[in-house]
């Protein structure tokens, strides 16, 4: 690559973030683990690669196929580029932090690479930021998790929020019950995600009617749950039915103006979650803003330990909050006072010095895109009068 025009071009899915997006950005980023942190949840930072098999175990075969595979020239092992953030919480939680007391509460954020994008995010490296409350099987844990992610994009001021509660695990056990294979469960788990009642109809049979009632049941959550409990479930489904009920009315006590919808029968992108999930939405907002739920994490001795969490994109996030007002820049002549220059500092001006003489400090600061400039010792607008 010669030209400057080869220099910029980038793989597709990837691309540079300039200012002041890329402050912004980053900004927003501390902002909502400074929210995760007053809630309890500590920081932690995995590294970008981790050998494949340690990777790409437990949670991490979800992401499998969207994983960058590289062999390290220093072990001669076979490397994973992180497509996600989750399994790389987990392993921390279930080896370095094993001994910690549980509940244990990590926050963390960083890039992550997936080796294509999709329709609704073509990016195929973004941020991601989230939470995870290890070892907490308790009911608690699944309102604490909604009620967080909904508290701290609130905080960075996303409007219209709306939190899609599911169920991932209610298709399955319900047609285990009523005698479906694994192929023809499949079949059907895929017709519910697209919401294709005929084909639900065409591959249940006589059999369809409770997952037509199922597809019936998406919408408000409080009028979903309704629906969902005039019905007949197996066992297994009923309890996390009425546990999601219980969550509910949770997450109703703490903040009574969340919107709420229940989608009993959603699957796609929770194929490792066991229990209550939610996607995360915002008005106006092409994509879900994020993603979490319910989830077994594998221990040191072998047994699974009961987790819940979930992860933010930052390119959708960023896409539900205002443009950041610009900065102020102060352009600062050679000889201005260094105490004064300090001061202006400190009160907020981002400071622009001048590395030479000039004549025509307004031009000068116009040039270097500064609203101000400083005019004996004081910040005048570019181009007025001083």
């Amino acid at each position: 690559m010669n030209t400057l025009g080869d220099k910029a071009l980038l793989p597709a899915g990837l691309q540079d973030i300039l200012p002041p997006a890329a402050a912004h950005e980053a900004g927003i980023v501390e902002q909502l683990i400074g929210g995760f942190e007053a809630w309890g949840y500590e920081r932690v930072k995995p590294p970008l690669m981790e050998f494949e098999d340690a990777l790409l175990s437990g949670t991490g075969q979800a992401v499998a196929q969207q994983t960058f595979r590289l062999m390290d020239p220093v072990s001669h092992r076979m490397l994973g580029l992180r497509a996600d953030m989750t399994p790389q919480v987990v392993r921390i939680a279930e080896t370095r932090l094993r001994n910690a007391p549980r509940p244990l509460r990590l926050c963390y954020g960083g890039q992550v690479l997936q080796v294509k994008g999709s329709q609704l995010r073509p990016e195929r490296q973004f941020g991601q930021v989230g939470a995870e409350l290890i070892g907490a099987p308790q009911e608690r844990a699944d309102a604490e998790v909604v009620l967080l992610a909904a508290r701290v994009l609130d905080a960075v001021g996303v409007q219209g929020l709306s939190i899609d509660l599911n169920l991932p695990p209610l298709v399955g056990a319900l047609a285990k019950d009523l005698g479906f294979d694994d192929e023809k469960s499949a079949q059907l788990r895929e017709a519910l995600d697209h919401k294709d009642a005929a084909s639900v109809a065409s591959l249940a049979g006589d059999r369809a009617e409770p997952f037509l009632a199922l597809l019936r049941a998406v919408g408000p959550a409080d009028e979903a749950l309704i629906k969902l409990e005039s019905l007949r479930l197996p066992p297994a489904a009923d309890i996390e039915l009425n546990r999601l009920k219980r969550v509910v009315g949770l997450i109703r006590a703490e903040a009574a103006d969340v919107a709420l919808t229940l989608d009993p029968v959603e699957h796609r992108g929770f194929e490792y979650q066991t229990g209550i999930s939610f996607v995360v939405f915002a008005r106006n907002v092409r994509g879900e803003l994020g993603r979490g739920g319910r989830y077994d994490a594998e221990t040191a001795d072998g047994t699974q330990e009961s987790c819940t969490g979930f992860t933010l994109y930052m390119d959708t996030v960023l896409r539900g909050l205002p443009k950041p007002d610009p900065a102020k820049r102060l352009f600062v002549p050679v000889g201005a006072p260094g105490a004064r220059v300090e001061l202006l500092r400190d009160d907020g001006w981002c400071i622009v010095g001048a590395l030479d003489e000039t004549n025509d400090p307004h031009a000068e600061a116009r040039r270097l895109l500064c609203s101000h400039v400083l005019i004996d010792g004081r910040a005048v607008v570019v181009g007025a009068k001083s």
